[in-house]
C-alpha cells in the first residue's frame, strides 16, 4: 500500500467549492459557456483531483450527473469547474441538465486529499470514506465515496460495481494487471437545492 497526500480544506473552502460548482453548472446550462473560477481562494490553487455530483430532489430523486477525476495536474478551482460542467452535460447520465431543473438540484463536491494505491483493497478500504478507481490502462471506472453506503453494498460489491462501470467483469479487481486506487476526499454538499452546506464525515 502506498499513499499520497493532497490538500486539506477548511469548511469555508469547501462551502466555496460547492458554490463554485453550482455557478459553473448554471453558467453552462443557462448560457452555454464555461465560466472562469474568478478570484480564486488560496486553496483552489492546489493541484489535486475533485469530483462534482448533481442529484435531483424531484419525485424519488435521482443522480443527474457525476464527473471528475482523482488525479489532476490542473488547479483545483479549474478542476471543479470542468467537473461541474461535465456532470451537467449529456456525457454524464445521458441527458443534459435543463434550466428548469436547476432549482431542484443539490450539488456535492469531493476534493481529493489522499490517494492509496493498494494490493488489498478489501483490507485497506473504509466504506463511506474511500472512493474506488479501477484502471487497466485502456479501461477506467470510479465511484463516489458515499455510493456504497447509500446502496448498502459490501466492500466486494462496491469493487465489483466499479469494475462493471469500467466495462470489466465484477471480479477483475483481483487481477494483477488491474490497478486499484482508493481515493479519500473531503465531501461538501448542499443540504437542499441552493441551501446551506454541510461537510460529510466518514
Amino acid at each position: 500500500m502506498s499513499q499520497a497526500k493532497g490538500v486539506q480544506l477548511t469548511y469555508d473552502d469547501g462551502a466555496r467549492a460547492v458554490e463554485l460548482a453550482r455557478e459553473a453548472v448554471e453558467g453552462f446550462v443557462v448560457n452555454g459557456r464555461r465560466e472562469q473560477p474568478g478570484s480564486m481562494i488560496d486553496a483552489f490553487y492546489n493541484r489535486t483531483g475533485a469530483f462534482v455530483r448533481l442529484e435531483s430532489t424531484r419525485g424519488r430523486g435521482s443522480l443527474r450527473g457525476c464527473a471528475g477525476g482523482y488525479e489532476s495536474d490542473d488547479q483545483l478551482g479549474h478542476v471543479i469547474v470542468d467537473a461541474a460542467i461535465e456532470a451537467a452535460s449529456e456525457d454524464s447520465c445521458g441527458s443534459e441538465v435543463t434550466p428548469t431543473e436547476l432549482s431542484s438540484l443539490t450539488v456535492s463536491v469531493c476534493c481529493v486529499c489522499n490517494l492509496v494505491l493498494t494490493d488489498d483493497p478489501v483490507a485497506d478500504m473504509e466504506l463511506g470514506t474511500h472512493g474506488v478507481a479501477i484502471d487497466t490502462g485502456s479501461e477506467r471506472g470510479w465511484l463516489y465515496p458515499t455510493v456504497p453506503v447509500e446502496h448498502g453494498w459490501s466492500k466486494k460489491e462496491y469493487l465489483g460495481r466499479v469494475c462493471r462501470k469500467a466495462g470489466l467483469p465484477p471480479m477483475a479487481w483481483q487481477q494483477e494487471d488491474v490497478m486499484v486506487t482508493l481515493f479519500e476526499g473531503q465531501i461538501f454538499r448542499e443540504r437542499d437545492p441552493e441551501g446551506s452546506i454541510e461537510e460529510l464525515t466518514g
